[in-house]
């Protein structure tokens, strides 16, 4: 038994670490294997070839794996072969040395000697124990550890030793950093909190029979003061368990994996943990679930605001058409009234007798009173028809500014004093603003409405004024909310200007721009002069391109596809064998091992192979939108149960990115994908799906008809691989989330240019695209009317002169060069998302000086991109292919996401992520499987001289016409016939369960 405990790898897994690989790169061959004149001047040394053979191998395998040749079952040929060749020997000398146990360690005892290599005793051991205690300390992953510590050992150049010994070193030392953390938590509860914690897991009294811990997990399924409410409520009972423990200590990264395992247990699960083990679980839980609870809170108050502001434009717009008759009527009337006072004037008639041969005085005056209930406010705002909705947001408001915390910088300070005086009145049931309330925050549009004609201000305006203005300044950025982690200080989400200065002083920052602004500026100088100049030179003979009364204009693109290259594909996909979905998924899984990715997130452990059928169905099912349920009821031999433990423990973000990945590494080193691209550019589309249940994150947009969805955001590679994939708000810019699938994907893509539709263009994504080494290319529908920017004034360019609407303003660039620069660092180092400060950069008028400089760094980037996009057809087509492959993924998406008309029905958005996810990687198990017949097929041609290799490029591996999404339905007689024969009914008695 204790034996067993300390096993954390399977056997097969062990093989894999003690094994060298039948595929080496010439990298590592050349890394690892080759021979140093050194090397083969001792190798040289011994007698007889299969001697010199065997110490030159022993000598590479311990520099590879670390091990010795006696550890590694097999070592492959062209290995063998590729060392014999340097000391010009047979290879088929190998297999007389490795008879020879006694030469071999008589070998490895010189080897030792000669290069200062060590065995590993206890003394490593014990020093490889208190190093990996930081590690485990960040990330307790078994895997993560156990690759650490190999590597600590052949940097120490330890010859290693068996991997049991390993894995136990990796077990005691998580068990003693898990010790650490729930010793640190133990000792920071009271004995009042503890007993606070235990009711958690008791049932709640209300006689529902669901525990405090299920309540306090409820997910809020719509947006309204109700439901901000129930947030708030569960967020002051977390308040009430008093969890002030100080986790400053423990890296963030461990309190997520320790929440993340919180959230997935039951509150049984919890009942049956040693209170050592229970308490810390939780707590960390409930941290992060606090947070949680803040972030939903503010959201639902946002929401409230833009639905105010929407409810206003709608009541507008109803006037509009209930009066739009009455109106036009007044219209016809002064306008035949004016022509009348102007003939008047022109004629020297007396006005008023001229006046009243159109309209009597009296119907005339009755008609101005009339005009002036119709008429609207000279800037047709809808503000003066929003007091009505005031009660129905102080059914929450009052609630919300009572239960965050609300913090600022000076700019805001009169907002945040004006906050205090509603605070104030709600405390003491005051119906009048103070005299001396601040008034500084209103802006001029609501000035009108806040005060009374009298002077006075009015309490349901300047409330409403104060809580927009807040929603605006919390999403820039300007006021954050303790405890938040959506909306913290705008300096907590990045690196420490310590951190910063160390890391640009050591030139570690992955910036692939120069630090100099100076450098900087003047290169993007130079190059936006040189592309100027080729403008200048060949505006009238660009291909595609015309300039008329000073506005660019593209031709639409041609299709650049053989005519005969849709019939060579068809050919090649006649020659596939159909397949079921289930098959496939099982035959990707066997050739690359996806399904291992699967790690489970309390044990660290990978699945048994007796589980691989439950993870294809939860994938299938999750995948292709039927549900976990109806899989069970198709799938004979999984049970739901099996599928849902299994979507529970093993299929969480980081284990379906992992999963993701190997798919598509495994495609990009395929031969075939090498005549699609090379894995350097991608491009990313939105698709969009109904969210057929109340969720928090689903979203109306008109422009995809009517009810609420929400947005699967999928990145595409040149290979047709999708690499990366996010659920998004329907209505948010794609722009935002571009750094995000650039920089986070897991995959060895190495990607270097990014193309998007015209959504997902920002100049803010172009300035921050380049800082961080990526080029930016969005298609460009509206370039006619795009603003380019120029450094100088353009006197030397008189033909293109039009083009240009402004000047980049360099000294704001200047000014916050160093501030820019640390922000992109702090993304690039995953301290924030791109997505979450480009969201808070560009959310409000009165941006910061960051976002200020950005913008005009983005300007700059702009400019270059779209004259590169003028001189360069094949920059057009690029864009164009990359564009088309991500519709076409698209395409295949939508065929599979079948189940429940393509809707999902998750509320919470982490279970619409899963699904996403889930559905991306059958999208890439099919690509990977048409590929590896496709190459098949191909060969097939090849070796019968039939195959056009030029129409190869042309081909995609995203057909799905083979393969059967739907399953088998097997129709079998009863001999049985008759209604007598009937099944019996599934009938309880009352009061039985």
């Amino acid at each position: 038994m204790y034996a067993r405990v300390r096993e954390l790898l399977t056997s097969e897994e062990r093989k894999t670490y003690m094994s060298i690989p039948n595929e080496l790169d010439e990298w590592t061959l050349g890394t690892y294997f080759t021979l140093s004149q050194h090397d083969l001047d001792v190798t040289l040394r011994h007698r007889r070839d299969y001697n010199r053979l065997g110490f030159a191998v022993q000598l590479c395998i311990i520099r590879f794996s670390g091990w010795t040749l006696s550890d590694i079952d097999e070592v492959p040929s062209n290995v063998i072969s590729y060392i014999a060749k340097q000391i010009k020997v047979d290879p088929n000398e190998l297999p007389k040395y490795s008879k020879r146990e006694a030469t071999k360690y008589e070998h490895l005892v010189e080897i030792r000697k000669e290069y200062g290599y060590r065995t590993f005793t206890t003394s490593e051991y014990r020093q490889l124990a208190r190093l990996l205690f930081d590690d485990a300390m960040a990330n307790g992953n078994p895997t993560h550890l156990i690759q650490t510590a190999i590597q600590i050992l052949r940097k120490w150049k330890v010859i290693l030793p068996g991997m049991a010994t390993i894995e136990r070193v990796v077990w005691e030392t998580r068990k003693r950093t898990e010790q650490h953390i729930f010793q640190h938590f133990n000792y920071s509860l009271t004995s009042f909190q503890l007993e606070k914690l235990d009711r958690l897991l008791s049932p709640m009294p209300d006689d529902s029979g669901k525990t405090y811990l299920s309540w306090l997990r409820e997910i809020p399924g719509q947006s309204s003061p109700d439901a901000c409410l129930k947030v708030i409520e569960r967020l002051e009972y977390i308040k009430t368990l008093q969890l002030n423990v100080a986790t400053e200590t423990i890296h963030p990264n461990r309190l997520r994996q320790l929440s993340k395992i919180g959230a997935r247990y039951e509150p049984h699960s919890f009942r049956r943990f040693t209170k050592e083990k229970r308490y810390p679980i939780l707590v960390a839980y409930l941290l992060h679930l606090t947070q949680d609870l803040i972030d939903q809170a503010f959201e639902i108050h946002d929401r409230q605001i833009m639905t105010l502001q929407a409810k206003g434009r709608r009541a507008q717009e109803e006037l509009q058409k209930k009066n739009g008759k009455s109106v036009n009527e007044k219209v016809i009337h002064y306008a035949r009234l004016g022509e009348a006072l102007i003939k008047a004037r022109e004629e020297e008639l007396d006005p008023f007798a001229t006046l009243e041969t159109i309209m009597p005085w009296e119907k005339f005056v009755t008609s101005i009173e009339e005009a002036k209930d119709l008429s609207r406010p000279i800037n047709y705002d809808y503000l003066d028809l929003l007091e009505n909705r005031f009660f129905y947001l102080r059914k929450y408001t009052p609630t919300l500014l009572k239960a965050l915390e609300f913090r600022s910088t000076k700019s805001t300070e009169p907002l945040m004093k004006a906050l205090d005086t509603i605070r104030e009145m709600n405390e003491s049931n005051k119906r009048k603003v103070p005299e001396d309330a601040p008034l500084d925050f209103v802006s001029n549009r609501w000035q009108k409405h806040v005060y009374e004609e009298d002077g006075t201000i009015n309490r349901h305006y300047y409330e409403m004024a104060a809580l927009t203005e807040l929603r605006n300044h919390v999403r820039s950025g300007d006021i954050s909310i303790a405890g938040s982690r959506q909306h913290k200080d705008f300096e907590d989400y990045l690196v420490s200007k310590k951190e910063w200065e160390i890391a640009s002083a050591t030139n570690a920052t992955r910036i692939a721009v120069s630090s100099s602004v100076d450098d900087y500026l003047e290169e993007r100088r130079s190059s936006l002069l040189k592309r100027l100049q080729l403008v200048k030179e060949n505006i009238h003979e660009l291909e595609g391109v015309n300039l008329t009364n000073g506005k660019l204009h593209i031709q639409r693109i041609e299709k650049d596809v053989p005519e005969d290259a849709r019939t060579f594909s068809a050919s090649l996909y006649r020659m596939l064998p159909r397949i079921k979905l289930t098959d496939l998924l099982m035959e990707v899984s066997r050739w690359t091992g996806f399904d291992k990715a699967f790690i489970h997130t309390s044990t660290g452990k990978p699945p048994h192979q007796e589980e691989k059928p439950m993870i294809l169905a939860a994938l299938m099912g999750m995948g292709t939108n039927i549900g976990l349920t109806k899989m069970a009821d198709a799938t004979p031999g999984i049970s739901y149960r099996q599928m849902a433990n299994v979507a529970q423990w093993r299929m969480d973000e980081d284990a379906l990115n992992r999963a993701q990945a190997t798919l598509v590494n495994f495609h990009h080193k395929m031969a075939l994908s090498s005549f699609w691209g090379d894995g350097s550019t991608s491009s990313s589309d939105g698709m969009r799906v109904q969210v057929g249940v109340s969720s928090l994150h689903a979203d109306a947009n008109p422009h995809y008809g009517s009810g609420k969805g929400a947005t699967i955001y999928r990145f595409t590679s040149d290979q047709f691989s999708s690499f990366y994939t996010k659920v998004i708000n329907t209505n948010a810019r794609d722009a935002v989330h571009v750094i995000d699938g650039l920089l986070h994907h897991e995959s060895e893509l190495n990607i270097e240019e990014h193309y998007t539709d015209t959504a997902g263009y920002t100049d803010q994504v172009f300035g921050l695209s380049h800082l961080l080494g990526f080029r930016f290319a969005p298609r460009l529908r509206d370039l006619s009317d795009s603003k380019l920017y120029t450094f100088d004034v353009m006197e030397n360019f008189q033909e293109i002169n039009d083009l240009f609407r402004g000047k980049i303003n360099t000294q704001i660039i200047r000014d916050n060069f160093d501030d820019v620069l640390r922000l992109t660092h702090s993304i690039r180092e995953g301290t924030v998302s791109g997505s979450l400060i480009m969201g808070k950069l560009g959310s409000y008028a009165r941006q910061n000086k960051i976002s200020k400089a950005l913008r005009e760094i983005g300007r700059i980037e702009k400019t270059i991109f779209i004259l590169d996009y003028i001189l360069n057809e094949s920059l057009r087509r690029r864009v164009q292919r990359g564009l088309n492959k991500g519709e076409a993924m698209n395409a295949l998406a939508r065929a599979i996401f079948f189940g429940k008309h393509g809707e999902l029905r998750e509320r919470a958005l982490q279970d619409q992520l899963q699904r996403a996810s889930a559905l991306n990687i059958i999208i890439n198990a099919i690509s990977l499987w048409n590929t590896v017949y496709l190459t098949e097929a191909t060969n097939h041609l090849k070796q019968n001289g039939e195959l056009d290799e030029d129409l190869l490029s042309h081909v995609s591996p995203l057909a799905w016409e083979h393969i059967n999404f739907l399953g088998e339905y097997k129709f079998e007689s009863n001999s049985k016939t008759g209604l007598q024969y009937l099944p019996s009914l599934n009938i309880t008695k009352a009061g039985t369960p």
